[in-house]
């Protein structure tokens, strides 16, 4: 290791975010110069990667958990040969650049997972390390080991200090991720103040509770970086790794280092003296010298060969397992549609339970489909039978069993996402959504094809009382742009919902399923319902009249409209919104078709508040909904007490 030029490299990465926060009058330079001499090891000597193919799939993953520092990641990828030129560390935080403020994926070139949200990514690196352990145990063959690389994520005090880094890690450590290597920056600064106003704990022993190897090393001190980094990988033994890598934040900026004015641009008005301090050149801007220039050139001529070694590799593996090679390729029937059998005409069972019977025709079709449940899989319905569990023992598992950790497992679910590979769903009550709002809202904004599973969708949970009774986050979750929000009414819906969400690559999906049991709409044929969830709404009831009214309605609420409409009479139609998102994405023909200008007597009926379906009915129309909570009592009470029933629509309609 030619430790003197990581060491320059160190203080001209410095240099650039000095430059580069300086440059905008904003951002964080505390980490960016706090952990240089980590960049320089894992960067010039750790880990394996190739800048020309920034998607390798047997790259080491990199993940900068603590995002604020995004300057950090933009000056490594430059130095090391990414698709990050200059200009755009110039561009830093500029509309437009790909550099924002902190890492966005589909961005930048090596950035892993869209980050800032302090916490998510130590969850994103766990579901990478899902991704990874069930990849070699599923790809690799006694000829060719096409997956052996790791997961590795710089964090620091902030992401440790919130709760779904907590939650993250005991899974993690629970599980065996032994491919997985955390660097904790372990600075004692937060935002605010030092941090031993806001904690007190052993960092080493914490972990070493949680099942993890655990230890702490000079951060400064790029060989021991380096080695701790060599010594994590080389130890399968069946354990998470942590690097507990002391620093000081900051460093290079006297003024404000080791304290918490060091955390954002504090120093920025101080960068001249201290890029002098720090051996850069007076006068110069964005330095970055010949030396480092050519080192880095030769690191990537390296990794260059070895990734062609691995091409030559993968070639060959493709060549004698064409399936698995079409597997790792995402290919899946044609029709999958046809892979889900009709359900019969007496059916009735709740949507969940429908949607357990789909989630297990479709697993036959699409090996890459994984799940997991909070806790839940006998409420959610979603446990893949003969799927095996996941496990560090049993890495092929297709259920994973996340415990109760709806925080990880929303952002352990984007990870697998990302890493692009299998395809992720996750389940809980709808009512604990809110606990994964962070991970849903991240998930559409990296448009990351994740299908969401929320079962216990109304007030229709009964007994167990307002405090589970969702009565606002159906639309809460139809506010997250890029997210569509699947509401089904029936079984052949609930198979719709599930072949839109699959179809889905560029972004997640939300199923919205029911406790209660709700009717097969046998008046309706198989296939124009599961087609009209792919439209997102669809005429369930055509008029045999001229049209007079339009009632619309989504989920368990479907059938009431269907009654009201036989009462109310032949100028009556029935549209069936179970995804506003698709609905909206529809031409004006097709929307206009089915929700006709010409017609304003409208009436929407859910069981929810309902301030998105004045969008629907207009300002004539009337929404029956629930603008509170809800109530304890048996679900069919509940309903009828809220109004959520045919006789109430019929009565609005009139």
């Amino acid at each position: 290791m030619n430790t003197p030029i990581l060491a320059q490299a160190a203080n001209e990465a410095r240099g650039l975010a000095m430059d580069a926060v300086h440059a905008c009058n904003s951002g964080h330079l505390g980490l960016p110069l706090g952990s240089a001499e980590i960049g320089a090891a894992l960067f010039g000597e750790s880990l394996n990667y190739h800048p020309g193919a920034p998607k390798w799939l047997n790259r080491d993953r990199f993940i900068l958990s603590a995002g604020h520092g995004s300057m950090f990641l933009y000056g490594w990828l430059h130095l090391a040969g990414y698709d990050v030129p200059m200009d755009e560390l110039r561009n830093f935080r500029k509309l437009h650049s790909i550099t924002p403020g902190h890492p966005e994926f589909h961005e930048t070139p090596g950035v892993e997972a869209t980050t800032g949200p302090l916490g998510q990514g130590v969850g994103n690196a766990v579901g990478y390390a899902i991704s990874g352990k069930r990849a070699a145990a599923r790809f690799n063959t006694a000829e060719h080991t096409l997956f052996d690389h790791h997961v590795i994520a710089l964090l620091g005090d902030g992401c440790l200090q919130e709760g779904v880094a907590r939650e993250a890690v005991a899974f993690a450590g629970h599980n065996g991720l032994d491919n997985l290597v955390l660097i904790y920056d372990s600075n004692d600064v937060t935002l605010d103040a030092m941090a031993e106003v806001t904690q007190s704990e052993h960092a080493e022993a914490y972990f070493k509770s949680q099942n993890w190897d655990a230890v702490t090393i000079d951060g400064h001190d790029i060989e021991a970086v380096a080695a701790a980094v060599a010594n994590a990988k080389a130890d399968d033994n069946g354990r998470p790794k942590v690097i507990i890598a002391r620093t000081t934040i900051a460093k290079g900026i006297p003024e404000v280092a080791g304290t918490a004015k060091g955390h954002g641009e504090g120093g920025a008005k101080f960068v001249e003296a201290a890029k002098a301090g720090i051996g850069m050149p007076e006068g110069e801007s964005f330095y970055v010298s010949e030396e480092t220039r050519a080192f880095f050139a030769g690191r990537k001529q390296a990794l260059q060969t070895a990734h062609a070694e691995w091409t030559a590799k993968f070639d060959a593996w493709a060549a004698a397992n064409p399936e698995l090679a079409a597997e790792l390729a995402g290919e899946t029937p044609a029709d999958l549609s046809a892979e889900i059998p009709a359900f019969a005409r007496d059916h009735k069972d709740a949507t969940r339970g429908a949607g357990g019977v789909v989630i297990n025709a479709l697993a036959k079709a699409v090996p890459q489909l994984l799940t997991g449940s909070a806790d839940l899989f006998g409420s959610t319905k979603n446990l893949i039978k003969d799927g095996g569990d996941f496990s560090g023992a049993n890495p092929l598992g297709r259920n994973i069993w996340f415990g109760i950790r709806e925080h990880a497992m929303g952002a352990i679910c984007n990870g697998i996402a990302y890493d692009g590979i299998f395809r992720a769903s996750g389940a809980t009550f709808l009512v604990f959504a809110d606990y994964m709002r962070g991970s849903l809202r991240l998930s559409a904004l990296a448009g990351l094809p994740v299908t969401w599973i929320f079962t216990h969708d109304s007030v229709g949970v009964g007994e167990d009382g307002p405090t589970h009774q969702p009565v606002e986050t159906v639309s809460a979750l139809r506010l997250i742009p890029n997210l569509d929000v699947i509401r089904p009414a029936d079984a052949e819906e609930t198979a719709g919902a599930w072949l839109a969400a699959l179809d889905r690559t560029e972004g997640p999906t939300a199923l919205i399923l029911s406790r209660q049991g709700v009717p097969v709409m046998n008046g309706i044929d198989a296939a124009t319902r599961r087609e009209g969830v792919a439209r997102g709404a669809y005429i369930a009831r055509k008029e045999t009249e001229a049209l007079a009214t339009i009632l619309l309605a989504t989920g368990s609420e479907v059938q009431h409209a269907i009654a009201a409409a036989e009462e109310l009479g032949g100028g009556v139609r029935v549209v069936s919104a179970p995804c506003l998102e698709r609905f909206d994405r529809q031409d004006a023909a097709y929307r206009e078709s089915v929700l006709p200008a010409a017609c304003a007597k409208r009436v929407a009926i859910e069981a929810g508040v309902t301030g998105l379906w004045w969008k629907y009915v207009g300002t004539e129309g009337k929404v029956v909904g629930i603008d509170r909570f809800g109530l304890s009592a048996p679900g069919n009470v509940v309903m009828e007490e809220l109004g959520i029933s045919k006789d109430a629509l019929v009565a609005t309609a009139h």
